[in-house]
């Protein structure tokens, strides 16, 4: 923790919080860095062990535009410590809810970068888990960046785990089948009908309720949606595994393909050569501005020595 210093938490969470740091051995432009700070105790208690271990495991092997970048880990005797990519833009969430919904066009610009990010994690067997407008921050240029692991998982064939957010689970988590990347593209087509409707497919009363519309597929479409988007949502919010999109013989392509993206130059927006339809306010390249304030508490540093729980997390 020497070499950082705290410019101010820009986020929290179950386990401690993400704090914006510049690094004073380091005087250049991007000397800035999101410190993900998790108190061992907490990550413990709620048995998050392994989800935790994961995250760290699946942030080291990728290197991807469109995901967060993972420049190290370390921990002394209270704390867990991620050094991540800061990207000051803020988070998809917060500019969905300030502009109450997407034209199909911005739509289509956001979605195909987290298409990307997801195929090039499957390619690597990984599933992510946990897409929501929350977990996606936009960089000062206006594009992408997929954060938040704790639910990324290392899947050859299936898995069982229930997690991820109520909204945004699929019909095959909610009825505790084993899944696999399906549930990544499910979660895809919930995110492209949030942004471009603004709200969620599906919504209820309650949970059991919502649960059940998922299960079902209760969905209807506004009517301002092109029918090329009512087509792609058809073929990801489908509760018939063998026709959802992403998880056929084709994989991705057919995600990729399909009539809705035509507009759209995947190898341009790779490039980062496309215009984005919002480019964040920003005073310097260390400005939070775009994140929420937080009641600031004395962080509990550590010390740097051996724990009882330090063999719990090899990785770090």
């Amino acid at each position: 923790m020497n070499q950082f210093d705290i410019v101010r938490t820009v986020g929290t969470g179950s386990f401690g919080r993400v704090l914006l740091v510049k690094d004073h051995e380091e005087p250049r432009k991007d000397d800035y860095y999101a410190l993900k700070v998790m108190k061992k105790m907490v990550v413990i208690r709620n048995k998050q062990v392994e989800h935790i271990n994961n995250e760290r495991k699946v942030l080291a092997a990728t290197n991807h535009p469109f995901l967060v970048k993972l420049f190290g880990t370390f921990q002394d005797n209270t704390n867990l410590y991620m050094v991540l990519s800061w990207v000051p833009g803020g988070e998809l969430f917060s500019i969905l809810r300030r502009q109450q919904c997407f034209c199909e066009d911005t739509s289509r610009f956001y979605a195909g970068q987290i298409l990307m990010a997801l195929s090039y994690l499957h390619d690597r067997h990984i599933l992510y888990r946990d897409l929501k407008p929350e977990n996606i921050l936009v960089d000062a240029n206006g594009y992408l960046k997929l954060t938040d692991f704790g639910f990324a998982k290392y899947v050859e064939d299936v898995t069982w785990t229930l997690c991820g957010t109520p909204d945004y689970l699929a019909p095959e988590i909610i009825q505790s089948k084993g899944y696999g990347k399906s549930v990544d593209y499910w979660a895809l087509g919930v995110l492209i009908y949030e942004m471009t409707a603004g709200i969620p497919p599906f919504m209820a009363a309650n949970q059991f309720q919502l649960y059940e519309k998922i299960v079902l597929c209760q969905l209807d479409y506004p009517e301002k949606f092109s029918d090329a988007l009512k087509d792609l949502l058809s073929h990801l919010l489908t509760n018939d595994l063998s026709q959802r999109y992403g998880n056929l013989k084709n994989g991705a392509a057919d995600v990729f393909q399909h009539p809705w993206f035509d507009s759209l130059d995947f190898d341009k927006l790779l490039a980062f050569e496309l215009p984005a339809p919002y480019v964040p306010p920003l005073e310097n390249w260390g400005d939070p501005c775009n994140f929420d304030s937080y009641d600031e508490e004395n962080l509990s540093v550590g010390h740097p020595v051996p724990d009882r729980y330090a063999n719990l997390f090899p990785a770090y």
